[in-house]
Parts: C-alpha cells; sequence; structure tokens
C-alpha cells in the first residue's frame, strides 16, 4: 500500500467511527425518543441542519458524477450540477410548504395514503429497488481510490464501503443521517481546497489554456451531447415532487420556512462543488489521460501532484461525498422497503417493528447495492439516471394523480406503476444498457414517464364513471393546459428534424403527453360525487403506526 493509501484508509476509518459514536450519542439525546424520531428527526431539524443535509446529498453526489463526467466530456459537465440545482429550487419553491403541512416522509407513503396498500406495496418495492443504484454511483467514487491506493480489486473495495455505510446507517435514524451530513460538510471545505490547490499545482492554469487550445471540445459547453444535458435537466425537474430522500430531510425541519432556508442556502452551497468537480476531472485528462474509468484515473491524478496527507484529506472529502449520497439514499430506500412496504403487509405494525423492518431492510439493499456494483462498476452518472428512469417511470403519475386528480382509479395506479417501470427496463434492454447510444435515439428516461402518464390516463377514463368538471377554476386551468399541449405539439410537428438532430424528439412528445394529462386531470370529475370548488385534500390520516408526535398532539 502507498503513503497516500494509508492516509486515505487511516482518515476514513478514524472518520467513520466518529460518525457511528457521534451519531448514536445524538439519537439517543433526541427528546422524541428512538423510534418517533426515526424516520423525520422529530421534526426539529433549523434552517442550517437542512442546509447541511441538502449540501451532502445533492452537491457531494454531483461532485463524483461532475468529476467523473469532465474527465471524457470536460466543462460541459457543469451543466449536471446546474441541472441539480434547479431542482433544490424548484423544490423549495413549490413542496416545501404544503408537504411539510401534510407531514409526509415518503413518496410512496403518499400514494399509499391515497390509493390503499397493494398501491403503497408496488411504490414501495420499485422506490426501494432504484435506491442502491444512486448509492453505487458515489461509493464506486471512494472504492476506486481505494483500488488504486491499495491494490484492492474494485469489487472488493466497493464491498468494504458498502459495509461500511450499512455499519453506520443501522442505529442512528434520519437523526444520525442530519450529524453525518453537518460533518460531512466540514470535511467538503478541506476536499474543495485540497481540489482547488491541485489544480493550480499542475496542470495550472497555463496549462488547462494550453489544453483548451490543443484540445477545444474539451471547453465546448455542449460537448457531452445536447440530449444528455436536457436529460439531465428533465429528469432533475421532473424529479421535482419525487425526491423521497431530499422531502425525508427537508421535512425534518422545524417550520416550512426553515425548510426553504436550508434548501436555498444548500443550492449557494453547491456551486463550488460544480466549478471544482468539472475542472479536476479536466486536469485528470491532461496529466493521466487515456484511462479506462476515470474515476480509477483522477486518484493517480491526485497522488501525482499533491503529497500523501493532502492526498488522504481529499480522499477523505470523497468518501464523505459517498456517505451523504449513498447514506441518505440507503436510508430512504430501507424507509420505502420496510416502513411502507412493511405496513401495507402489516398494517397493525408498531412504530417499533417498523423501525425493526427499516434496519433489516438496510442489509438488503446493502447486498442490492453490491449487486450493482458488480454488474457496472464505471460510468456513475449513468447508475444516477437509470435510477430516475426506473423510479420516475413508476411513480411521476401516480404522485400527480394525489395531488391533482381525484378520479384517478387504484386499478389504473397500479397498471401505471408496472407499465412505466418495464418500460423503462425494456427501453434499456433495447439499447444494450448502453449509457450513451439509446434505442431509437430516445432516451428511456422520457419513455418510461410517458408510458406511465399515459396508462393512468387512458385506464382511468376507461375505467371510471366521470364528466366534465364543473368547478370553473379547475375548467380555466384545463384550458391553459390544453392550450400548452397545443403549442407544444404544433413545435414539435414544424420543429421535427431539428428534434430529431439533437435526440429530443421524446422529450418534446413527453411535454404534449403531460400537458394534456393535466389537462384531463382539472377538467373532469367523477360522476358520483357533487362539485367540489376547493382542491383536494391528497393526504389522508396516516395509520396509527405511521403517526408523528405531532399527529398526537
Amino acid at each position: 500500500m502507498s503513503a497516500a493509501g494509508y492516509w486515505t484508509v487511516g482518515l476514513a476509518l478514524s472518520y467513520t467511527v466518529l460518525l457511528i459514536v457521534g451519531g448514536r450519542l445524538s439519537q439517543r439525546r433526541s427528546a422524541v425518543g428512538k423510534t418517533s424520531g426515526f424516520f423525520v428527526g422529530g421534526r426539529t431539524f433549523s434552517p442550517w441542519t437542512v442546509a447541511f443535509c441538502i449540501t451532502g446529498l445533492f452537491s457531494g453526489s454531483s461532485y463524483i458524477a461532475i468529476m467523473e463526467l469532465s474527465y471524457r466530456t470536460g466543462i460541459s459537465a457543469l451543466w449536471y450540477g446546474v441541472a441539480e440545482t434547479v431542482q433544490i429550487l424548484l423544490i423549495a419553491l413549490l413542496l416545501v410548504k404544503p408537504l411539510r403541512e401534510k407531514l409526509v416522509v415518503t413518496v410512496t407513503g403518499i400514494i399509499g395514503d391515497r390509493f390503499g396498500r397493494l398501491a403503497k406495496g408496488i411504490a414501495g418495492v420499485i422506490t426501494a429497488f432504484t435506491f442502491p443504484m444512486w448509492s453505487v454511483a458515489t461509493t464506486i467514487a471512494f472504492a476506486s481510490a481505494l483500488t488504486a491506493f491499495t491494490g484492492l480489486s474494485l469489487h472488493l473495495a466497493v464491498i468494504v464501503t458498502a459495509l461500511l455505510l450499512l455499519t453506520f446507517l443501522w442505529s442512528g435514524g434520519m437523526r444520525s443521517v442530519a450529524f453525518n451530513q453537518t460533518m460531512n460538510c466540514i470535511v467538503f471545505v478541506g476536499m474543495l481546497a485540497v481540489g482547488a490547490y491541485a489544480i493550480l499545482a499542475k496542470p495550472g492554469l497555463s496549462g488547462l489554456q494550453d489544453f483548451a487550445e490543443s484540445n477545444p471540445q474539451m471547453f465546448d459547453p455542449g460537448n457531452a451531447g445536447i440530449s444528455l444535458i436536457v436529460a439531465w435537466f428533465g429528469t432533475f425537474i421532473v424529479n421535482v415532487p419525487l425526491a423521497q430522500a431530499a422531502f425525508q430531510m427537508t421535512m425534518s425541519c422545524r417550520t416550512p420556512a426553515d425548510g426553504q432556508k436550508g434548501l436555498y442556502t444548500a443550492a449557494a452551497f453547491g456551486i463550488p462543488f460544480i466549478i471544482i468537480g468539472a475542472l479536476i476531472g479536466t486536469s485528470a485528462a491532461i496529466v493521466v489521460p487515456s484511462q479506462k474509468l476515470a474515476l480509477v484515473a483522477i486518484p493517480h491524478y491526485i497522488e501525482q501532484v499533491l503529497p500523501a496527507p493532502l492526498v488522504g484529506v481529499f480522499f477523505l472529502g470523497v468518501w464523505a461525498c459517498a456517505m451523504g449520497w449513498a447514506g441518505p439514499c440507503q436510508f430512504s430506500g430501507s424507509t420505502s422497503l420496510g416502513r411502507d412496504v412493511g405496513s401495507a403487509i402489516n398494517p397493525k405494525a408498531t412504530e417499533a417493528q417498523l423501525v425493526r423492518y427499516t434496519q433489516w431492510s438496510l442489509v438488503g439493499l446493502t447486498a442490492l447495492m453490491i449487486t450493482f456494483s458488480i454488474l457496472r462498476t464505471e460510468q456513475s452518472a449513468w447508475w444516477n439516471i437509470l435510477a430516475w428512469t426506473l423510479r420516475n417511470g413508476a411513480t411521476l403519475a401516480p404522485v400527480l394523480a394525489v395531488f391533482f386528480w381525484p378520479l384517478a382509479t387504484r386499478a389504473a395506479v397500479y397498471s401505471s406503476m408496472v407499465a412505466g417501470f418495464g418500460a423503462g427496463i425494456v427501453w434499456n434492454q433495447l439499447a444494450g444498457w448502453s449509457a450513451t447510444s439509446f434505442f431509437l435515439g430516445t432516451h428511456p428516461v422520457w419513455v418510461g414517464m410517458l408510458v406511465n402518464v399515459t396508462t393512468l390516463v387512458l385506464v382511468t377514463l376507461a375505467t371510471a364513471r366521470w364528466r366534465m368538471s364543473t368547478d370553473p377554476v379547475r375548467l380555466r386551468r384545463a384550458v391553459k393546459f390544453g392550450l400548452g399541449a397545443l403549442v407544444a405539439l404544433a413545435f414539435l410537428t414544424l420543429s421535427a428534424g431539428w428534434l430529431a438532430g439533437y435526440g429530443l424528439i421524446a422529450m418534446a412528445l413527453f411535454i404534449v403527453v403531460l400537458c394534456s394529462a393535466m389537462a384531463v386531470f382539472f377538467g373532469t370529475e367523477s360522476r358520483e360525487t357533487a362539485p367540489d370548488t376547493t382542491e383536494p385534500d391528497t393526504a389522508a390520516e396516516p395509520s396509527p403506526a405511521e403517526r408523528t408526535p405531532e399527529h398526537a398532539a
């Protein structure tokens, strides 16, 4: 093992022990007790705590994805971070207040409250299946450093990393996650400072300028490909009502205003991650070119440029990024599987039983994460996009129905979740699971959501007794969305050639279908209910096992 390896492993192990001890102490000191605060931290988080949680969640994962992407595509990888920042701002502007007032914990819980236990079970299983895919993306980054410095095989390094994640998540719950994310943000400062120093040391500003002259494509903002960049933005924007891990953190705030302040602060904190991440990946492409795996090239670059202690500090930050993203993803996925699926199977389960189900779910999802990493150990951003393709393709339409369409039926929700998830799988299979070449030039993320939304609308209209809405407010909204669909359809028709050249036909068609669906949502109502001039209350009263102290109050 090299000196850099000793520093990296030593700091990572010491830091992990600190997080385990500190997280457990933090949970024990919670005034709300072990089980009632396990999922939402007693809803006592300050704006700063929310900001640290969201920064650790989104900025850390973006940093790793951007470093890897920029090794291949240069500064165009910046758009990945910009797209994720847009998502954070939209969550703050549109969702924090209504979801906090409804005391939401998970997206699958929202679906289950409206459409019943079977819907909750299906959504929970699909959500739990996809969260380890997000975890893989950042886990591979730290495991790659272990491989480069210690000689461990990449698969063995991933197993070690996964087990470390399981250890510190096992008993702490959401309050432990909050403590970990706060500590991670402190470590991030050192990582960013060391990363900036590495860039200036080699290749330096002059080296970057020379590289730009000889490889101008690496400094082309569109070098990643317009289709892929648009897919990033589309995925993150559509993900706004489905960002479960972010909801679980933000909904732990004391008030909706605190949650919004925390999200705005996190968006600002993310800017250095985006810029420095892109420059590190580009610098690695200069100093260590032609590596097959970008996440292996970057450790070699850092080791060449910096002394061993600083290498250790940098990759301690990468480990913090892995925990900051993979930890909450594993916890949130386990919450869906243990809490939501568990309560669907056993509706009389107590809070303590649901915590136990969630803890055992952590073990299962850890094994699943290791399996995914063995299947594909490169292109971490691809794992992120695949997870969004499958999860959003299953749950987007049901969540929209919860908020906007009282007419939607349970049969339609079941059908839409299975069909959207299946469409994402099939489209990836037809493309050979490629990260860059898609079947018919169409990114699978659009296909899954198209099938999901279309199935919900068609099955509901075919099976429910409905009529045109008699509420003038809803009708006006239906007309606006209908006009939006016509405008989008006209643009698609007139610009089909241009859109096809950039692989954007499916995205444009999705916009047409989504606007049309929203027009149907607002323009129809059940024949069996009297007209209602108010917006539907979409969150039902939670079951006894799902109650928080605020419900009890």
